[in-house]
């Protein structure tokens, strides 16, 4: 099969908050067209986290295949630049092998770091990580939080004293380099590849709908066994409440619960509070979103309007790879 010419079709990215019905839409596109699918999750990359992460079951990943799911333990960390990497790597290839490549997925951060560039920055330590955690741990995320403000000044002021993984990340920099992170951000972004995207955003024309989905996620999440999946993530010795992975949305509050610090019914209540607030992130960050494609999630046919939306690039994609659909 010759090389396809890719260097000018668009990567189609859906995108939308959660609960908004993406992987549907991309099982749909998968009957269409011959699509590798990139995720783009910051929590389905955890192995042993299935339910609170509504990650694909086995029979939707036989249906065609996806990427960047179960690729780290959760005592492991996974950074946007090491997405950005790992996203430009699989969009070639899968294009070179004359498959199309999707991105989905409600990691806005991803997003950004893919379109935008990212800065190159020391890589981790994880002798100087665990000395931060050990700080945390014993005086509290805004103790290190004011720390940073001594040495960082400018990236303190724009994280919350509780914001622990950034705050972590600013104080590793700083404590690796010599250097305040801010300095690292003001020079120019280097992007992982030179891609075109389309982005199709799945949102909720009412916002109240999608809380009403969120809550029954949840709960049909409960009904699955979510409170059983995390006491066995509990019972390892090398997890802890500080680790990205248990910081996930469901994940830190069901933990909590464990904890005895309040009942299953509250924790109920504080995961689906706080999933709307990162329904509510998300929708922001779309919105600022010029060259969007806006489809309402709720709407009953959601996977025809997506793939209306996407045909002409899709199109154009199979006969770029001098293929026939």
């Amino acid at each position: 099969m010759p090389t396809p010419d890719t260097r000018h079709q668009a990567i189609i990215c859906i995108a939308g908050p959660t609960a908004s019905g993406k992987s549907a839409s991309v099982l749909a596109i998968a009957q269409q067209w011959p699509i590798e699918i990139i995720n783009v999750d910051s929590a389905t990359i955890y192995k042993g986290m299935d339910i609170g992460t509504a990650k694909p079951s086995r029979e939707e990943q036989a249906q065609t295949p996806q990427h960047l799911l179960d690729i780290r333990d959760p005592a492991q960390t996974y950074s946007a630049a090491e997405f950005t990497q790992d996203a430009a790597r699989l969009i070639s290839a899968i294009q070179a092998r004359g498959r199309i490549p999707l991105l989905a997925g409600g990691t806005m951060m991803y997003y950004k770091a893919l379109r935008e560039g990212l800065n190159e920055l020391p890589a981790a330590r994880e002798d100087i990580r665990q000395e931060l955690e050990d700080f945390a741990r014993q005086h509290g995320w805004p103790a290190l939080h004011a720390e940073l403000a001594k040495v960082d000044p400018v990236t303190a002021a724009r994280l919350a004293p509780n914001d622990s993984q950034r705050i972590q990340r600013a104080m590793e920099i700083y404590r690796i380099s010599g250097k305040p992170m801010s300095v690292f951000l003001a020079q120019p972004a280097e992007k992982a590849g030179d891609f075109l995207y389309q982005t199709i955003s799945l949102e909720p024309a009412n916002r109240l709908d999608l809380h009403e989905r969120i809550a029954a996620r949840f709960d049909q999440m409960l009904e699955k066994g979510f409170v059983e999946e995390v006491r066995q993530l509990k019972l390892r010795p090398d997890l802890h409440a500080d680790l990205p992975s248990i910081r996930c949305v469901g994940y830190r509050q069901i933990w909590a619960h464990l904890n005895g610090d309040y009942d299953l019914p509250e924790a109920r209540e504080k995961s689906i509070a706080a999933t709307r607030q990162l329904a509510k992130r998300q929708i922001t960050w779309l919105r600022a979103q010029p060259d969007r494609v806006r489809i309402d999630c709720m709407a009953h046919n959601v996977a025809q309007q997506v793939i209306d939306a996407i045909a002409h690039d899709m199109d154009a994609a199979m006969q770029a790879m001098g293929q026939q659909q």
